[in-house]
C-alpha cells in the first residue's frame, strides 16, 4: 500500500531551532529516506517553503479565485512529506515515528487511494 506521510508542525518552532539543530533533523530525513529506498518503501519526500509563499486556488461556478497564504489558519502548518510504501497502517505508522519532525509536531499518516488511469511514475 502507498502512504503519504504529511510532517505538521509550527513554522515558528522550526525557525526557533537555529541553523545546526535544522541541519540534523534535515541530515536525520535524508538517511531515513535512504534506509526506506534500501528496502524499497521509498517513492518520495520534500520540505516545503514556509507559508509564505503559499497560493490557494479555488474555482466556484467556473471562476478561479487565487489568495495568497495556506489554505487555514492553524498552529501548525504542514511541513513537508514522506510518500512510501508498506504493508499496513501499522507499519506507515512506526515509520512515522522515525521522522524528525514528529518530535516538534505531528505527523499524519493517510493511506493512499489507488486510481485507475492515472499516469505511472
Amino acid at each position: 500500500m502507498k502512504f503519504l506521510l504529511l510532517v505538521h508542525h509550527s513554522e515558528q518552532t522550526l525557525s526557533d531551532l537555529g541553523e545546526t539543530e535544522l541541519g540534523k533533523m534535515r541530515d536525520e530525513s535524508v538517511g531515513l529516506c535512504n534506509q526506506l529506498h534500501a528496502q524499497g518503501q521509498y517513492l518520495n519526500a520534500a520540505p516545503l517553503h514556509p507559508t509564505s509563499t503559499a497560493t490557494c486556488v479555488r474555482v466556484r461556478e467556473g471562476r478561479r479565485f487565487v489568495t495568497d497564504g495556506p489554505y487555514a489558519e492553524t498552529r501548525e502548518q504542514l511541513g513537508g512529506y514522506f510518500f512510501i510504501t508498506a504493508d499496513n497502517q501499522e507499519e506507515a505508522v512506526s515509520i512515522a515515528t522515525r521522522i524528525p519532525g514528529a518530535r516538534i509536531g505531528a505527523v499524519e499518516v493517510r493511506p493512499v487511494l489507488d486510481v485507475a488511469g492515472l499516469p505511472e511514475n
